[in-house]
């Protein structure tokens, strides 16, 4: 991740700004993209602990985060609650997951953002008020995005999605000074 303040362009941070519902696919971009089991067939990946703390923030900041993938994932599914986090795992259409969700917030498009990785992510993509993609994305959708982030899937992008939402609403100087007392 970088170590300096990044610069956004303002049409992203006004995309950011509108943001209430944050929604994740998970392999490729909570994670590295690698699938490992054991010799039992169980799963397990590696999230990244940056991108933990940023869903985390985000929901304190009072924006819902949902996990959104389409593996039958019990891993996927543990960490979004841990996170508190809603877990939709086992999803085979995407985009009428997040849409459900939306409408179950009353929120608007714009004010969806949908983080994905490959082709299951496009329609969905297409549809979010905030695209965004992990600098690991699959060559097909680089062009479907509003934003590319600098780090790849499972090693801080997620974190960044969240840092600019963040950022767009304001709200890291309040995080930052509830450090320092």
């Amino acid at each position: 991740m970088p170590h300096h303040r990044p610069e956004y362009p303002a049409d992203l941070v006004e995309r950011a700004a509108r943001i209430r519902l944050a929604c994740f696919d998970v392999d490729g971009t909570l994670t590295d993209g690698r699938l490992w089991f054991d010799e039992d067939g169980r799963e397990s990946k590696a999230f990244n602990v940056l991108d933990g703390q940023g869903l985390v923030q985000l929901r304190k900041a009072g924006i819902a985060v949902a996990f959104v993938t389409a593996r039958n994932s019990l891993v996927a599914a543990n960490r979004a609650r841990d996170l508190g986090a809603e877990a939709h795992v086992d999803v085979r259409d995407k985009t009428a997951c997040v849409e459900e969700i939306r409408e179950r917030l009353g929120l608007s498009r714009d004010q969806v953002a949908f983080m994905g990785d490959d082709l299951p992510d496009l329609d969905v993509l297409r549809l979010a008020g905030l695209a965004v993609a992990p600098a690991s994305v699959h060559h097909w959708i680089r062009d479907h995005v509003h934003w590319v982030t600098p780090s790849r899937g499972g090693e801080g992008a997620a974190r960044e999605l969240c840092d600019l939402i963040l950022h767009a609403q304001g709200r890291i100087a309040a995080l930052l000074e509830d450090r320092e007392g």
